[in-house]
């Protein structure tokens, strides 16, 4: 068999609802969080989550690479499974920033000049593509989930390089951010 067997009956309306709904969800959670911070000491760094995230997101950004060499290669099983491992990463991933930032608050970059405009734009463009790529990400893996391959593929031209934008920019974010830490 050339592509893996579907795994999921197809129901548009359905998953339309649910991705919209789950996108929607995590973005007004995430938008929050800058007015949210528990207050609560932890008997450990919660810094640790911000190191633990920069890990996860350099592993999918490694993943995306190697899935993407997989689907070269026409090894669809093994991409459908590295896929589905950085999939159930990245929701480790947005677990473990939402617990972040609800016991870390905010921390403020304290680099001038330059560094400060390198590290702005790093920002605010990972964040707008994190925002858009979460329904993105959804609808294609919906669409290898359910078979259809010929529109998984089109949609992944896209997905694959701005989800590897985002995750790359995350661990840069945290490199340029980390030394600001408390």
């Amino acid at each position: 068999m050339r592509y893996p067997k579907p795994l999921l009956e197809k129901n548009d309306q359905v998953v339309k609802w649910l991705i919209g709904i789950v996108s929607v969800v995590v973005f007004v959670v995430v938008a929050s969080l800058p007015k949210i911070h528990l207050g609560v000491e932890l008997p450990f760094n919660p810094h640790i989550f911000a190191k633990f995230n920069a890990v996860i997101n350099s592993t999918v950004s490694i993943l995306l690479v190697v899935a993407y060499i997989l689907v070269r290669q026409k090894k669809y099983e093994a991409h459908k499974k590295v896929m589905l491992a950085a999939i159930v990463l990245s929701v480790l991933f947005l677990v473990s920033y939402i617990t972040h930032h609800l016991f870390a608050g905010e921390t403020k970059f304290g680099g001038e000049g330059t560094a400060r405009t390198i590290y702005l734009v790093l920002l605010i463009s990972h964040i707008i593509l994190a925002a858009v790529i979460l329904p993105i990400i959804l609808f294609t893996a919906y669409q290898s989930l359910t078979g259809e391959y010929a529109k998984h593929k089109k949609w992944a031209r896209y997905t694959f390089p701005l989800w590897l934008y985002v995750s790359i920019t995350g661990v840069i974010v945290y490199l340029l951010i980390s030394p600001y830490y408390v």
